[in-house]
Parts: structure tokens; C-alpha cells; sequence
């Protein structure tokens, strides 16, 4: 059996190393990204109070982190969705079909009491497979 070396990839070097965690891990075909959250490239939470935009700009950092590896959503195995208002992520989870327009990957929605910071209102994690 082949051995796979890991192939990591840093969204924001800074914030990544200072929590201590890489945004993304690829091994073959596999890659496995990080919860991505609504912060600016110094890692102060974004659109604070707005799930909606946070959504949005959770979506738009893990489209970075999927061309890094020549993919696209289309390519996404698992979403795990991880939010503190759930009502309100119903009422917006409508959005996810701007983002995937092919067919919608398996996954977990779950209302979690807090995430990282107070102002973050939503994380999403993927599974890709390419």
C-alpha cells in the first residue's frame, strides 16, 4: 500500500498558526477543510449579528480553499453545518443551492451553543473528494 504524505494548506497563516490549526489537509484524493467562520485576514469576526452574510463569506473562503486544490463545490462528499440560531439558518439554508447547483453533498446541520468567538453565528466544515 502506497503511503499518501499530507498536503497542507493555510488560508490565513497568521490567525491559522496562532490558533493552531491549518484551514485544509489534503491526503490523495481526499481533503478534509477546516470550519471556515466569518472573519477579515486578521481574524476579527465579520458581518457580527448578520448569519446571512456570514453564511456568504463562509462560502466565499472555502471557494478559495477548493480552487487551492483545483476543485469546486461539485466536488464536495460532506457538509457539516454548525450554527447558534438554527431558526434562522432555516429561513436562509435556501442560499446553499446558489453554491451548489449540481446536486447537494451528505451532511449534518447542528445548533451548537457557541462557536469560537461570541460574533460567530455559523461554521461550515467540507469533505471534498476530487
Amino acid at each position: 500500500m502506497k503511503s499518501e504524505k499530507p498536503e497542507y494548506f493555510l488560508l490565513r497563516p497568521e490567525v491559522e498558526n496562532a490558533y493552531g490549526y491549518s484551514h485544509a489537509v489534503k491526503i490523495g484524493n481526499s481533503i478534509k477543510v477546516s470550519g471556515a467562520v466569518s472573519m477579515d485576514d486578521e481574524g476579527a469576526p465579520t458581518a457580527v449579528g448578520d448569519l446571512l452574510q456570514q453564511m456568504k463569506n463562509c462560502y466565499a473562503d472555502l471557494e478559495k480553499v477548493l480552487k487551492h486544490y483545483g476543485c469546486t463545490f461539485d466536488d464536495v462528499v460532506v457538509e457539516n453545518v454548525f450554527t447558534t440560531d438554527m431558526q434562522t439558518f432555516l429561513e436562509h439554508a435556501a442560499y446553499r443551492s446558489t453554491i451548489y447547483t449540481t446536486h447537494f453533498p451528505t451532511g449534518s446541520w447542528l445548533e451548537v451553543k457557541g462557536l469560537a468567538l461570541p460574533e460567530f453565528l455559523i461554521e461550515i466544515e467540507l469533505e471534498v473528494h476530487k
